[in-house]
């Protein structure tokens, strides 16, 4: 009789990172980076409403779009590229989860920014964020922070997605550990 192992698809990894990382803390001063993609314009909208509110608390904003050619030759250029963007960056927020690959890139790239030690967030649609966190423990990290916004998002017209952003901006600045008394400090 053969003696078989049956491995659990559920196990927890043995060197899972529960912690979130570090804090965003007081964004004046910093330069916080924002992963866009090419698929979701309403992520442009998201991000370019918190970009400017960033600014307004003294922050410096760089924006890196990931393209989706990312295997082969043209996938090494965008992972030098992603190198070179996450090297020059304080605070990484990597969006957007909103469907399966793109999901899957979101939480990736997030991955690379924490391993860095970087306070890094990604965000994710509500209909994605069991897959984001699912993702991240299967990466090592199932702390990483995920700021979930409303599903569906990119099939409202702007000023609807700019009511999100205004919406979300107190929970995204949470879900970064950002200090909302430095950045009024900051702005004022």
């Amino acid at each position: 009789m053969a003696i078989g192992k049956v491995l659990d698809p559920m196990a927890a990894r043995a060197d899972d990172i529960t912690s979130p990382g570090p804090d965003a803390g007081s964004l004046a001063g910093r330069i916080v980076g924002f992963r866009l993609d090419e698929i979701w314009r309403a992520w442009d909208w998201v991000a370019e409403y918190w970009a400017g509110e960033f600014r307004n608390a003294g922050a410096t904003v760089k924006f890196w779009r990931s393209s989706q050619g990312r295997t082969g030759p043209e996938g090494e250029r965008v992972a030098r590229s992603l190198d070179e963007f996450l090297t020059g960056i304080d605070v990484a927020v990597v969006g957007l989860g909103n469907c399966g690959s793109c999901t899957g890139w979101t939480i990736r790239d997030a991955l690379a920014a924490a391993e860095r030690g970087l306070p890094t967030v990604a965000v994710c649609t509500e209909v994605f964020e069991e897959l984001g966190r699912n993702l991240a423990q299967r990466g090592g990290r199932s702390g990483l922070r995920i700021h979930i916004l409303p599903y569906p998002l990119n099939e409202k017209l702007k000023v609807e997605v700019d009511q999100v952003a205004i919406e979300h901006l107190p929970g995204i600045l949470q879900t970064m550990g950002a200090d909302l008394a430095g950045l009024k400090q900051a702005a004022g």
